[in-house]
């Protein structure tokens, strides 16, 4: 399938998996529900309607399309000590699940939310051309700010490094500039850079299965909120070094847009 290929890179960027009440997790790799609610949001859509079937060709939209994920810069992993609610009068602050407020002794809600601090992510995204092209124009055109699993999460510039192109994943592998934590060694020619694939690699064939994660979404409206589960699959590619594209790689992520231009 062709593919159009996305990176994604912030300060600050979390993908829950059992993110629920007090702890907010976050997987060390961006979800499938994280990237098509990105894409629903920037096609307008309510979270009541972001898997609904699409009124022109009567289909759910998103649910074709395959992620495979080039882990460039994994993060690290940073925890943010949360408080709500505390040092407000009494019925003005938290309420209880029945309505009623909050004791004042009772009134701080504590939470700890976990995020990839400086991770970068590059994507190729498969599915049907006429979606591809819709995406790729409504990512460029965004109804709703994008954002990388919370709001606060602002991805950098630039979020869409082309396509559709008929082999998305070959471009992980030999064409798109690298952001690695380190440059590296001189008189190395290569470097290893983990991947993570939606069904078996072809060229792995014996690449166990990494794991199993609760994240394809079912439905988005947050009192009917549901996931089921996939497999993906980790594998350690070999690079060309060359692709390294510095501390500060924009310009050239620049220059790669910018080939691939007519």
């Amino acid at each position: 399938m062709n593919g159009i290929l996305l990176r994604l890179a912030a300060p600050l960027m979390s993908f829950g998996e059992h993110a629920a009440f007090h702890y907010r997790d976050t997987l060390p790799f961006p979800t499938r529900s994280a990237l098509i609610g990105l894409f629903a949001a920037a096609d307008g859509r309510s979270r009541e309607e972001a898997l609904t079937p699409d009124p022109g060709t009567r289909t759910i939209p998103y649910t074709d399309l395959e992620f495979t994920v080039r882990i460039d810069r994994p993060g690290q992993r940073h925890t943010d000590f949360h408080t709500a609610g505390g040092g407000r009068p009494h019925k003005q602050g938290l309420r209880t699940s029945d309505g009623s407020y909050r004791a004042q002794n009772k009134s701080t809600l504590i939470s700890r939310r976990v995020y990839l601090a400086d991770a970068v992510f590059t994507l190729a995204v498969q599915g049907p051309d006429s979606l591809l092209d819709h995406l790729v124009q409504r990512l460029e055109q965004p109804a709703f700010s994008p954002y990388l699993g919370r709001r606060a999460c602002i991805p950098d510039e630039p979020l869409v490094l082309g396509g559709p192109h008929p082999d998305p994943v070959g471009e992980l592998r030999h064409h798109i500039p690298l952001s690695l934590d380190a440059p590296p060694p001189p008189e190395q020619a290569t470097v290893p850079v983990d991947f993570l694939w939606e069904r078996q690699p072809k060229h792995v064939p014996a690449a166990p299965a990494h794991r199993e994660v609760a994240d394809v979404p079912v439905d988005f409206t947050p009192t009917r909120r549901f996931h089921t589960t996939r497999r993906v699959w980790r594998t350690t590619e070999h690079l060309p070094a060359t692709l390294y594209a510095a501390r500060l790689p924009i310009e050239a992520l620049t220059a790669y847009i910018q080939q691939d231009t007519p």
